[in-house]
């Protein structure tokens, strides 16, 4: 597939509305697929989770310290293709701004 964007000025009618139509059937088919994973993806959350729960029922360890590892590589960004998440804007307090515009 072409994946430039064509001239629409140039594009008759006809042209415009197969495009279209192509696109829409594009994004059906990429959205039909989406679900699927969505729904395999699903099953085998359910399946881990039912398998936590029985390690946990059996007193089994459920988290392990490769799993804390991780999850601190995640949050704290270090993981590949993860950008960690920028500081919000310091808060500023409301009474002290209000007390410098205020008449005194």
């Amino acid at each position: 597939m072409d994946d430039t964007f064509p001239d629409l000025g140039s594009l008759p009618d006809e042209e415009l509305k197969a495009i279209i139509d192509r696109l829409t059937a594009e994004e059906t088919e990429v959205s039909y697929r989406r679900r699927i994973l969505h729904g395999q993806i699903d099953i085998l959350r359910a399946e881990l989770v039912s398998r936590l729960r029985l390690r946990h029922d059996e007193g089994g360890t459920v988290i392990h310290g490769s799993d804390v590892d991780r999850l601190t590589e995640i949050l704290s960004g270090r993981v590949g293709g993860l950008r960690p998440v920028p500081d919000e804007a310091p808060a500023v307090d409301r009474d002290e701004d209000e007390g410098e515009d205020a008449p005194g």
